[in-house]
């Protein structure tokens, strides 16, 4: 007979929807019912449980027992042998996640708590129902805010608490975010804005898209005490357009939080309004750079903005506007309610907290994973990517493909933004993309520069005309007509595109072209003709 009060949640992101996860989670519920146990056992659906590569992920509560690669044709037996009978299905079973989100391996019990104890952002992902506002509030949630406007904590002393923190901005550019709310505190306006940077549109990364499926209202609250803190009643989700789960999801919290006065006129009393809305994004590279993000929610061309003025001074329809990715966003709350002590005890001490990270490439276990910073690429790969997948370890670029080259000398560096970058490297977007030695640098190469030429918005000359000469010199590399000042001109041209380029996507090509240059350049050359053997 079924035990009673047990729960069975169903892992429901962009990735297992196309493995069938919403079918299977109604074939479930129909078979529960069938055999008369829906008294006792509930089917709920949570964030991400597992890597993409598990397929449809299930977790049995109270036991604990994760099942992987469910698919229709399994829903009877595990209703039958498992709910029913108390009998687990033994051949989809896989091992345990130590909590939300993320991984599919299996780490030591020492790992798993360390990892489990240094959740700060992917906290409740996998461990709550993200269209649940009760689950969100049973678990802590909007009692920093809360805490914040009954207490009648200043807008100043808010940002004093962030700044004291040490919190860094978690969309690639690391600049501290209690900085940057002050910016926008201070400057003068009748309206400002809170605009929440959730377009991610760096290769290999879906970070804050799980971020977003898995715990929405966590972002709703770091942004109202974000308006709270910088004077803004008003804010604005923009969610790449692809992201269908996340904007579902996104609105589904909105709509809760205002029927339960957290958005709103008059939030705990405190005479402060904060409201939020969504804006889906068109799929354009170039808008996760914030002003060109501003643009697109005017309604016009996404090009980036000539700055000055920032947007902390000049933003969204001229009026100062806080900028923040979703991840720097969902370190908020905990931070208020711990203290920025709590916050410093992980990472290191000129880049605290923890990082959210996507691994990607030639690794066993690929997905998310959140670590303290300072971790080094190595203990990632072997200890959360369960290590490679069977050649050994070449390269990996980190931060997406605007990102920086990680060669082999560099796998114990700890991963901070100071660390890397004394490196040449930037952490970036937080993808990793892992590559092994069967890996042609020349094709990786172009392949960047593909990437680099197809999503420039074509506003200024330097990036227009310049990401498409270095993809023909990265193709002349790799079929073998290189001429001999090659690899120069491809440096000379991306140092004058950092140089001049009106935004981040022209300014990075030299990223990945110096990263390569100096831990492969032999195997370049190997794409000029005529090469003369030293």
């Amino acid at each position: 007979m079924a035990l009673e009060n047990m729960h069975l949640l169903v892992g429901v992101d962009s990735s297992s929807l196309m493995a069938g996860a919403r079918t299977i989670k109604e074939e479930l519920e129909k078979e529960i019912s069938r055999q008369g146990l829906s008294e006792n056992v509930k089917v709920l659906e949570t964030g991400s449980l597992a890597s993409s590569e598990k397929n449809v992920v299930l977790l049995v509560y109270p036991e604990g027992i994760y099942y992987g690669n469910v698919t229709i044709d399994d829903v009877e037996e595990i209703v039958e042998e498992h709910l029913k009978k108390g009998r687990p299905v033994e051949r989809l079973k896989i091992e345990p996640e130590s909590g939300p989100a993320a991984r599919s391996v299996s780490l030591t019990p020492d790992k798993r708590r360390e990892e489990l104890s240094s959740r700060v952002v992917l906290e409740d992902v996998g461990e709550i129902s993200p269209d649940e506002i009760d689950e969100y509030i049973a678990v802590g949630g909007y009692e920093a805010l809360g805490v914040v406007l009954e207490e009648g904590m200043k807008p100043e002393e808010l940002i004093e608490l962030v700044s004291d923190s040490g919190l860094r901005g978690r969309g690639g550019a690391g600049f501290p975010t209690g900085l940057k709310w002050s910016f926008t505190r201070k400057a003068e306006g009748d309206k400002k804005y809170v605009v929440c940077n959730a377009d991610e549109g760096e290769p290999g990364t879906f970070k804050d898209r799980l971020i977003l499926e898995g715990d929405p209202h966590r972002i709703i609250e770091g942004m109202a005490l974000c308006g709270y803190a910088t004077g803004a009643d008003e804010g604005l989700i923009y969610i790449r357009g692809e992201y269908d789960l996340s904007i579902e999801r996104a609105q589904h919290a909105i709509d809760q939080a205002r029927e339960y006065g957290l958005l709103g006129k008059d939030l705990f009393g405190s005479g402060f309004d904060f409201d939020l809305e969504i804006v889906q994004g068109a799929g354009a590279y170039v808008v996760g750079e914030e002003t060109a993000l501003l643009n697109s929610i005017e309604g016009k061309r996404g090009y980036p903005r000539v700055k000055p003025p920032f947007p902390a001074n000049s933003g969204l329809f001229g009026k100062p506007t806080t900028v923040n990715n979703v991840e720097t966003l969902a370190n908020i709350p905990p931070i208020v309610l711990n203290g920025p002590n709590w916050f410093k005890s992980f990472g290191t001490e000129n880049s605290p907290g923890t990082k959210v990270f996507t691994i990607l490439g030639h690794v066993n276990d690929p997905g998310l994973v959140e670590v303290p910073m300072g971790t080094t690429l190595n203990d990632i790969i072997t200890d959360y990517a369960g290590g490679m997948r069977g050649r050994p370890f070449k390269l990996a670029q980190l931060g997406g493909t605007a990102g920086g080259i990680l060669d082999e000398e560099m796998l114990d560096l700890p991963m901070d933004f100071d660390t890397m970058a004394e490196h040449g490297v930037t952490l970036g977007s937080g993808a990793i993309l892992v590559m092994d030695r069967s890996t042609s640098v020349r094709k990786m190469l172009q392949s960047f520069m593909n990437f680099f030429r197809h999503e420039s918005c074509g506003q200024c000359i330097p990036c227009r005309d310049g990401t498409s000469k270095l993809y023909q010199l990265a193709t002349d590399l790799v079929e073998g007509k290189g001429k001999k000042n090659h690899i120069e001109d491809m440096i000379r041209i991306a140092e004058s595109m950092e140089a001049t380029a009106l935004c981040p996507l022209g300014q990075s090509p030299i990223q990945p072209i110096s990263g390569l240059v100096k831990s492969f350049r032999g195997e370049l050359e190997e794409g000029i003709k005529n090469r003369v053997e030293s």
